[in-house]
């Protein structure tokens, strides 16, 4: 029995392997995603604990240098927060980017393997044709010789 090559088979292996780095870079990704957005969250609570210690200081007796304090406090944290809102949002697009990529690797993948089955019905269409014909050139000699 005649044995199936697709001859694109190479193309094939490759952006199988396209696809795993696809899904390796968008896994790495996520995960940055989740840890800016987990320091993020970090952060507020941080920012909320130094604006309660803030209003404290500034109830009964002041101290002006712990006011003074606590309020560069709150500051400097805002714009930490600030920062790692940004650093989120760049994540975020670099989520977004890995998830493209690998969604038009996976469509290329996908391309190829539908390519592969069509090459293989093909094949199995002329296996099926070429039987046929042999099953007719058996039947003819058959008739013909008795």
């Amino acid at each position: 029995m005649a044995k199936f090559v697709y001859r694109m088979q190479n193309v094939l292996n490759i952006k199988m392997k396209l696809e795993t780095q696809a899904k390796l870079a968008y896994s790495t990704a996520n995960q940055k995603y989740l840890e800016e957005q987990r320091t993020l969250q970090e952060m507020v609570v941080r920012r909320m604990g130094y604006e309660k210690k803030l209003k404290e200081t500034m109830q009964g007796i002041m101290d002006v240098r712990q006011v003074v304090r606590a309020r560069t406090d709150v500051d400097n944290m805002k714009t930490l927060v600030r920062r790692q809102m940004l650093n989120v949002h760049k994540a975020e697009k670099e989520l977004e980017d890995a998830r493209e990529k690998l969604n038009t690797v996976m469509q290329e993948r996908k391309v190829q393997e539908k390519l592969r089955e069509k090459a293989f019905d093909e094949f199995k269409q002329e296996l099926a044709v070429a039987e046929t014909k042999e099953i007719d050139e058996l039947v003819s000699f058959t008739y013909n010789r008795e």
